[in-house]
């Protein structure tokens, strides 16, 4: 296998291995919605801020995410091209 075929496959695994828990999901789909702040999410799943936190740290360095500072406030929007490339490398996987 060509080492930039292995390169995208260990990306690709990243970014599935990043939507394999229930939490960044649920923070994806919230966000798919539009713009958030972490008190927004945190509301929005009923969880604390410390958990939110850690899985948008995580999806931020797998950049699923995009954090932008509104002020004092930090808002956090889905990264739509890396996204889009996780669920084209699915489609490539389907029988045509």
């Amino acid at each position: 296998m060509a080492k930039v075929a292995r390169a995208a496959f260990r990306n690709q695994a990243e970014g599935f291995g990043l939507l394999s828990d229930p939490t960044r999901l649920g923070i994806l789909s919230i966000l798919a919605k539009g713009p958030k702040n972490v008190t927004a999410l945190c509301k929005a799943l009923k969880l604390g801020q410390p958990n939110v936190s850690h899985h948008l740290g995580l999806l931020r360095m797998g950049r699923l995410v995009i954090n932008t500072r509104q002020g004092k406030s930090v808002v956090y929007t889905t990264d739509k091209a890396n996204l889009k490339a996780l669920a084209s490398a699915v489609a490539k996987l389907m029988p045509k």
